[in-house]
């Protein structure tokens, strides 16, 4: 977790400036703030890292993909092909702005396949929400042809891939709009928060009314501002954006060490029969968050973790399993439990959520360990890990060759 590695005098500063004057709220306040606009200050470094003309902060990453979704035209009864690897909080933003998710398959990039999309399209698909997986990317330029021959509204989910970017453009800058998570466990976290981004005007203007009420932000008189549209309550806290403006200031430095870290692990666990890594599509891209590892089949990937975990090795996760990223677990989803009426419940799901069948993505999240990459690994830290990684994958690879 690269950005809580770094907590230190920088975060202090930006804090006690908003302590200092007492307004946490992020809009108006002008006379007491003695020129502090942390929030504002955080969205000017979110554009100068990805280039995005426009960019609104907001309470998490999932308030930012829900807002991407709305303020793109996404609604009730609106089709929407959904990865089935993400966090849980995709498809939750999907079916809170009323829309249907239709799940398709992934690859081995991790993200939604051009192929998986193409086979999901149906005549009711209004959208695709495409998540950029584990700090890399999808294959955009194969996925761009289909969205565009098929007339589609694209948005994008990059909560875990801030700062990754593909042939020169950053993720979440392919589409309407894009949204960015800063959690306590990403490249850069505020605490929480997240922000959307976007280079189109009218998303934008659609995005900061609709995550604060409908306020239109004219004017001194916060009580007198007009509401264009109606909307909730999504905003960010000045602490939380201020904890977000100085990591995000250090990002590109994070970044730098984060490639430099996984190189030397894929340098090492390349010379063990049965490790295979994820696809980049741009590996010049890549945010280099994660060290994604494909064994060669899932009951390999299983033994191999039964090995790790004998071993005391730490720091990975095995999303096959994991209860919030991978639909294999969401049995809430598939069972539409929900505290209260969706309009999915009234309009009825586009697939049978219970019966679904995905082999790739079976297949290739099977297969998949992944590793956060730490930014103040030791040359011999990580010669300790390689080693025992690759200890555990040639026992779990026994029983293969017996």
């Amino acid at each position: 977790m690269p950005g809580t590695e770094l907590f230190g005098a920088e975060e202090r500063k930006e804090i006690e400036d908003v302590l200092s004057t007492g307004v946490l709220f992020r809009y108006n306040h002008d006379a007491l703030r003695n020129s502090h606009w942390k929030a504002k200050d955080f969205e000017a470094e979110v554009k100068k890292i990805t280039g995005a003309k426009f960019a609104h902060a907001m309470s998490s990453g999932s308030t930012a993909i829900a807002t991407a979704l709305a303020a793109s035209g996404i609604g009730t009864g609106d089709e929407v092909i959904v990865p089935p690897f993400t966090y849980v909080a995709t498809i939750e933003a999907v079916l809170f702005v009323g829309a249907l998710p239709v799940f398709a398959e992934v690859d081995e990039t991790l993200c939604l396949s051009a192929e998986g999309i193409k086979k999901a399209i149906t005549p009711k698909t209004k959208g695709v929400c495409l998540v950029h997986m584990c700090g890399g990317m999808a294959d955009m330029d194969s996925i761009m042809k289909v969205v565009n021959d098929h007339k589609l509204i694209l948005v994008e989910d990059a909560g875990q891939s801030f700062a990754s970017s593909y042939k020169g453009v950053y993720t979440g800058l392919f589409g309407k709009a894009g949204s960015y998570s800063f959690d306590f466990f990403k490249i850069a976290t505020a605490g929480e928060g997240g922000v959307l981004v976007t280079n189109d005007e009218a998303t934008y203007k659609l995005s900061d009314n609709y995550s604060d009420h409908g306020h239109d932000h004219v004017g001194e008189k916060r009580g007198m501002e007009q509401h264009p549209i109606i909307g909730m309550n999504y905003r960010i806290s000045e602490l939380h954006a201020a904890v977000g403006v100085a990591q995000t200031r250090k990002v590109p430095a994070i970044k730098e060490k984060n490639r430099h870290n996984k190189q030397f692990l894929v340098n090492e666990l390349s010379k063990t029969a049965g490790i295979g890594f994820a696809t980049l599509p741009d590996p010049s891209g890549d945010s280099a968050t994660f060290l994604n590892l494909l064994l060669p089949d899932t009951e390999t990937a299983k033994r191999t973790v039964d090995e790790m975990n004998k071993a005391g090795v730490v720091g990975f996760d095995y999303w096959f399993l994991n209860m919030y990223h991978f639909i294999n677990q969401w049995d809430h989803i598939k069972e539409l439990r929900t505290a209260s009426k969706l309009p999915i419940q009234v309009l009825g799901a586009p697939q049978d959520y219970k019966n679904l069948q995905l082999p790739k993505t079976q297949e290739v999240i099977g297969r998949l360990i992944s590793f956060g990459i730490k930014y103040k690994w030791t040359e011999e830290d990580m010669k300790t890990l390689a080693s025992k990684i690759s200890e555990c994958v040639t026992k779990a690879m026994k029983p293969v060759h017996a």
